[in-house]
């Protein structure tokens, strides 16, 4: 996230880019987007008042498309790794389009809306995305960009109390689900989910009804606004990849530690083994019959010396072995944490790396995933 140099083109605006001007939110440049990092309370009071109560973000610069048609779902299993064809109606997954070589292209969500697949994918990623599908299966089903579509994300325990008073439907949902809603005379999706740990919805609405919908959900008691560094943090936390700084197109899922993500249905010996673009390289690294040069693992430093990313990590008074990719000073534990790739002989939870911070080593321990636990409402 920087700064917009004067010779860059001009940043892409949100739907509610007058509304972060007008709560005082710091603006950075972020996917081509000026973006909310933190608002005038601060990063560390956004982050905790998410954990504690509940929080508004905008993810508008993220995109959506529409993949439809009646063999939607058999072209959707020729890109991604995942179940499509069991997907019930409402229901939502995590999903990864991969290369030919198994690199992680863009990890990504995906619904059944009944008349349609809705993809949420990563705002740096959507338009590589939308061509890839269009040239992949678009000759099988429409796919259709939605940039008329904004999405807000409302995070943290008390986002179902709010949510439910507009939207009763909302009340029994579990994560992971979905349903469409009104607002107004728009019509918007619902689902239970978001990216920061905590339990929340993600609300895809028309963009001319979004800064409505953002001012009466900031008029609820308890809802505060929070930035793009906040929703960093609590991701941290949780353990959370964010493409392109944990993950990319040179790392397979094996490496990024999202083997859960493919199911048993299309690994070696299921019903749909196979048949994804990337399956030659990534099935048999997960079955252990291919090395890994990586993996992505948990790591807390012994000294409150917070590891930022790029940091390298060496073994300890030795060698380079690998590099952190997400680090701060978690908010929660008030403890730094980092996500990086070592060896797969330095991944085992209880190895001790050095992460050279400023030329001086930092002892750092391998530890599980994620740093928080996730408080999703599953039942």
């Amino acid at each position: 996230m920087t700064t917009v140099p004067p010779t860059e083109a001009p940043a892409l605006h949100t739907p509610l880019h007058a509304l972060h001007l007008e709560l005082g939110a710091r603006m950075v440049r972020f996917a081509g987007y000026a973006m909310p990092v933190q608002y005038p309370a601060g990063l560390l009071a956004e982050h905790k008042h998410t954990r504690e109560k509940v929080s508004l973000f905008d993810v508008s610069h993220m995109g959506q498309i529409s993949v439809s048609g009646p063999s939607a779902a058999a072209a959707l299993e020729q890109v991604l790794p995942i179940d499509v064809m069991d997907l019930g109606l409402h229901r939502q997954r995590y999903a990864l389009l991969l290369a030919e070589d198994g690199g992680i292209l863009d990890d990504l969500m995906v619904i059944n809306r009944g008349q349609d697949y809705l993809l949420i994918v990563n705002a740096a990623r959507k338009h590589e995305d939308l061509a890839w599908l269009q040239t992949h299966i678009g000759h099988e089903c429409q796919v259709q960009p939605l940039p008329e579509m904004a999405l807000l994300a409302l995070q943290g325990p008390q986002a179902a109390a709010v949510l439910q008073r507009p939207v009763p439907a909302t009340g029994p949902l579990l994560f992971m689900q979905g349903t469409p809603f009104d607002f107004k005379d728009a019509r918007g999706y619902i689902t239970r989910s978001g990216y920061t740990g905590e339990d929340g919805f993600e609300i895809s609405i028309p963009a001319s009804h979004a800064d409505a919908l953002a001012r009466w959900l900031l008029k609820q008691p308890g809802v505060l606004p929070a930035g793009l560094g906040a929703r960093n943090s609590l991701r941290l936390e949780a353990g959370l990849c964010l493409y392109g700084t944990d993950m990319d197109q040179r790392t397979t899922p094996t490496q990024a530690a999202l083997n859960w993500s493919i199911p048993k249905v299309r690994r070696t010996g299921g019903q749909r083994a196979g048949g994804f673009i990337g399956a030659d390289v990534v099935l048999p690294q997960i079955e252990g019959q291919a090395p890994v040069a990586g993996v992505r693992v948990g790591l807390h430093a012994m000294e409150r010396i917070p590891v930022r990313d790029g940091s390298p990590l060496h073994r300890p008074g030795g060698m380079a072995v690998g590099q952190v990719t997400s680090g701060l000073l978690s908010p929660s534990t008030d403890r730094p944490i980092a996500m990086g790739y070592v060896p797969p002989d330095c991944a085992a939870h209880g190895t001790r790396l050095d992460a050279l911070v400023r030329g001086k080593p930092v002892p750092m321990e391998v530890i599980p995933l994620p740093f928080i636990g996730t408080r999703y409402r599953k039942s």
